[in-house]
């Protein structure tokens, strides 16, 4: 590694708490904290990262997978909190709502607690999310009621199992980027969640993004990453200093001695 390498390296901020490395350095890095991997984690591990984050940031803290037996301790010890049982998600400092829509879409009701994580992330992260539930292909007309809601969406996150079929049958309405959620929902050869994932991988929806089984969590933050692009494009440039302009260069005379007016043809 090169001397500017490691240097880049050491510029990186980080604070030890002898169990875990908090990288409070992420918010410069990519506009968001760092965010918290509930399992494995006892509620005090939780609650010193969550606390060295609020110190060290000004954005959203976020852990994610959460039950509720750790979550009651942690908000006990973290003060200013909100915790959601079904996405298993607790915030604090949550984003006020964007301009940015992303419309979260369920096969089934079965996947409601991915979509819901999909969703509370997104919502925490400041994006205007709306949720569509139950419109699997087996029911296609419920997909096609809701074409314009689909089409007014920034982004779409697709939440299915079984063989994931709803994501190219969105990807194939809509002009917005899809991102895709394969969900452990469905019957033994569903193989929790790796035929969805194949056949999401496979769809002949061109530019379908696919994300990990059951991640809501990274569906939400791809859709964010989204909007931090678009945000950034549609911010006004900022002024260009002008310089003096520098003095005229006398025009050369022609042939004969009389200077040429500007404009003149040969």
């Amino acid at each position: 590694m090169s001397e500017r390498a490691v240097d880049a390296v050491d510029a990186v901020d980080a604070v030890d708490l002898g169990f875990a490395r908090v990288d409070v350095d992420r918010e410069a890095r990519q506009g968001t904290p760092e965010v918290v991997y509930g399992p494995g984690k006892t509620a005090g591990e939780v609650a010193a990262i969550v606390s060295a984050l609020l110190d060290r940031n000004v954005g959203p803290v976020l852990a994610t997978r959460v039950e509720e037996a750790v979550a009651g301790p942690v908000l006990a010890a973290v003060p200013g909190g909100s915790y959601d049982p079904v996405a298993r998600l607790l915030v604090w400092r949550p984003v006020a709502t964007g301009a940015f829509a992303v419309a979260v879409v369920t096969a089934g009701t079965s996947d409601g607690p991915v979509a819901a994580e999909a969703a509370a992330v997104g919502r925490a992260l400041g994006l205007d999310v709306t949720v569509i539930r139950d419109v699997g292909v087996a029911g296609i007309h419920r997909l096609l009621a809701e074409t314009g809601r689909l089409r007014a969406a920034d982004a779409v996150i697709v939440v299915a199992g079984m063989e994931g079929a709803l994501a190219s049958a969105v990807g194939g309405l809509v002009a917005a980027p899809v991102i895709a959620v394969p969900t452990s929902v469905g019957y033994g050869a569903a193989l929790e969640g790796v035929t969805a994932l194949l056949a999401m991988l496979s769809s002949c929806a061109a530019g379908l993004t696919v994300v990990n089984i059951d991640s809501g969590f990274g569906a939400a933050m791809a859709a964010h990453r989204l909007a931090r692009a678009a945000a950034r494009r549609a911010a006004p440039a900022p002024p260009v200093a002008s310089s003096p302009s520098p003095a005229a260069a006398p025009t050369p005379l022609p042939a004969g001695g009389a200077a040429a007016e500007q404009g003149d043809g040969p």
